[in-house]
């Protein structure tokens, strides 16, 4: 199965495809879409959606996984957070792809065995698994290798998400 995971932003967006199968990952790319603060925020916004959908449409997932918006204090960040995890779901939805949601809780659970790990403990083992030359960076492209890691963890696991 293809999985893209996505760790949204409106600054950057981390994305990452897998293909899972049996239990084994295999990257099959990973990057981040940034947009500029220069632009207005539906500009922004307008431009996540495009780029989402050309991955979308360049390797044809199977299933999206999108990381849930955690508690921020920073209304405005978790606000922006909130638009570009809308643009997401929105994009995967038109493509008829079924979009799973995953708090950072159950993305730690999955990828290191403990749902408080810390950042450095899920890159770490986000490298392992994916056998990785180094932490993907930013931070948002590792998170969003870890949300599709997840997906599959959790997808393959007996009542896990299938639709």
């Amino acid at each position: 199965m293809i999985i893209l995971g996505i760790d949204p932003g409106t600054a950057i967006t981390g994305y990452g495809v897998l293909e899972f199968k049996g239990n084994s990952y295999k990257p099959v790319d990973y990057n981040c879409l940034r947009t500029g603060p220069e632009l207005s925020l539906d500009l922004r916004l307008k431009n996540l959606y495009q780029e989402i959908n050309r991955i979308i449409a360049k390797y044809q997932p199977q299933y999206m996984a999108v990381e849930e918006l955690f508690f921020n204090k920073n209304v405005r960040t978790a606000l922006a957070v909130g638009h570009a995890r809308g643009i997401a779901l929105l994009a995967g939805a038109n493509a008829g792809i079924p979009v799973a949601e995953y708090t950072p809780l159950q993305v730690k659970q999955a990828v290191t065995g403990y749902g408080k790990a810390d950042k450095q403990q899920v890159q770490f083992m986000v490298k392992t698994l994916l056998s990785l030359p180094e932490v993907p960076k930013p931070d948002d492209v590792a998170d969003a290798l870890a949300v599709a890691i997840c997906h599959a963890h959790w997808s393959s696991s007996p009542g896990g998400f299938l639709r």
